[in-house]
């Protein structure tokens, strides 16, 4: 599997209905991964590279707002 960018990691949560937005970035993106190691557990997701692919994902995002805001105060 290539390596996922963060809309699909959104659309794969949005095929299961979970539409997230608290206006806070990172905020975002924790519950995104809550969301998608739920999914995991239940075995909705049991493709493990899908799974992987998505969380790895989802931390760089984190990491990357986390840098830009660094570098913007």
């Amino acid at each position: 599997m290539e390596r996922m960018s963060f809309l699909d990691v959104k659309d794969l949560l949005r095929t299961f209905g979970i539409f997230i937005y608290t206006g806070d970035a990172i905020a975002d993106c924790e519950l995104m991964e809550d969301e998608l190691k739920e999914l995991h557990q239940a075995g909705l997701i049991p493709d493990q590279d899908l799974y992987r692919f998505a969380l790895l994902t989802i931390r760089k995002r984190i990491s990357d707002i986390k840098q830009n805001r660094r570098f913007t105060r």
